[in-house]
């Protein structure tokens, strides 16, 4: 049976692995996203290995300069390694080797692809958590700009799906940005897990040479190393925590776009999509469909799965580290593309792919029961226990509901029948507009305080 070419790991093995054994654990098929990454921290270590004499300066001068020929040589689409390199690593040095002869096998002095692949995958994990937290300030400064448009436009509020109480839509908006202000909170806390340096750690236990990790961990710009060897080798909990934090940007993109999908809607009718975010059927040309908030509500999923699999992967693994590990990136990588991509995506569509119906949004908080409420507060304001209130007024509803009336349609005798302590006021404090207004308190729905939040969220994105 055919067989692969011998790798280079060990002379131990007499005979090749089988070409479907080399397939199946060949990760260069995805860990190439690292090479970047690969030659950085192979730099960092062959300068290292000079300074502390390990190797000569004329020795890591070439590897540096190899290094960078293989940089350039990938930039220019020259370097693609295929299976038989199995990883990108392998492949690195092999290509490092063809270039600057045996030298280049002194670069994996006191170095494991063990503490090598975990300090690769930080390096890339740091610089995506700094693009995705960028991208979470460009997403709320499109909705913050939404929001300044909007703060004395309504919009039926709910609880149950049940309309409960009309709000300001800047308001709306604005409880996003608070959700995306702490996903930028919460990957800036993963970040310090992410930025410690496992390089050095060998396979499991350090190494006999006599290495400075902390100056390829300063050269690398880690804040940061790893204590114990064996923890460097094998921790991921922080790429647990990034698919963590990963996952609730999710939950939170997801949330906004089902409330998009709804207000795009017939039944709703409160958002009209633009051409440029929205596709059509196939074979109904009256629709505009929603794609865009569906593909980011249904890609969600994915990332929980990542989640999940990354647990599952990591529960019952002994110290220190195994191939298992390798299941980690693939999770990571799709990740990492498709909350970039969501955000990206979501900041289009509210910078410019949906547009608010503001008639249909003034109909909508006029023609129902929100009021309710401040009917209660009315007569509690006048001495009135408010649950008495709030029992008088669910017979008010009661009563309209019977007669096919609104609040605002029963006469001031009608008002003064139900209790007398109903004056002409009344009509004013249950129009939408003081409804939202008198909500003034921190936090709240308030015109003013909506004001102030939108200043205040505006001073932190800038």
């Amino acid at each position: 049976m055919t067989t692969t070419n011998s790798k280079t790991w060990s002379q131990r093995f007499e005979k090749s692995l089988h070409p479907a054994i080399a397939e199946f654990n060949a990760s260069i098929s995805f860990d190439i996203q690292l090479i970047e990454y690969d030659l950085t921290g192979s730099v960092a270590h062959a300068k290292m290995l000079a300074k502390t004499g390990i190797i000569s300066h004329e020795e890591a001068e070439k590897l540096v300069l190899g290094l960078e020929q293989i940089r350039q040589e990938y930039r220019d689409g020259n370097f693609n390694p295929g299976v038989d390199a199995e990883d990108i690593h392998f492949a690195v040095e092999r290509r490092l080797t063809e270039l600057v002869g045996d030298v280049g096998k002194k670069l994996h002095t006191a170095r494991s692809r063990n503490d090598q692949v975990g300090t690769d995958t930080r390096l890339y994990l740091r610089d995506q958590i700094q693009q995705i937290r960028q991208q979470l300030v460009d997403f709320q400064k499109v909705l913050l700009d939404l929001a300044e448009t909007n703060v004395e436009t309504l919009i039926p509020g709910y609880t149950h799906l049940q309309r409960a109480q009309p709000i300001s839509l800047a308001h709306h908006l604005l409880a996003y940005t608070e959700m995306l202000n702490r996903d930028w909170e919460r990957l800036g806390d993963v970040y310090k897990r992410v930025d410690i340096c496992p390089l050095g750690s060998g396979a499991l236990a350090g190494t006999t040479f006599p290495i400075d990790r902390h100056y390829s961990a300063e050269l690398l710009g880690f804040g940061r190393v790893y204590a114990n060897s064996l923890d460097g080798v094998s921790d991921r909990d922080w790429a647990i925590e990034f698919l963590s934090a990963a996952s609730l940007i999710m939950v939170h993109l997801s949330r906004l776009a089902e409330e998009i999908t709804l207000w795009a809607s017939q039944e709703f009718s409160f958002v009209t999509l633009t051409d440029s975010c929205s596709t059509g059927s196939s074979i109904m040309p009256q629709k505009k469909n929603p794609d865009i908030p569906e593909l980011v509500r249904g890609k969600t999923g994915r990332v929980f799965g990542h989640l999940q699999g990354l647990l599952v992967v990591m529960k019952g693994l002994p110290l220190a580290y195994n191939k298992d590990l390798q299941e980690d990136k693939e999770a990571l990588f799709d990740a990492v593309k498709t909350v970039k991509g969501s955000l990206e995506c979501m900041t289009i569509l509210i910078a410019e792919g949906i547009e608010f119906r503001s008639s249909r949004l003034a109909e909508a908080v006029a023609e129902d029961f929100s009021n309710a409420t401040d009917v209660a507060d009315y007569l509690a304001a006048r001495g009135i226990p408010f649950r008495e209130a709030y029992g008088l007024v669910g017979k008010v509803v009661r009563t309209c509901l019977e007669a096919g009336k609104l609040l605002k349609d029963l006469t001031l005798e009608e008002w003064k029948q139900l209790h007398p302590q109903f004056e002409a006021d009344i009509y004013e404090a249950i129009t939408p507009r003081q409804v939202v207004s008198a909500r003034n308190s921190y936090g709240g729905t308030g015109f003013d305080q909506v004001k102030q939040a939108l200043q205040n969220a505006r001073q932190r994105v800038e």
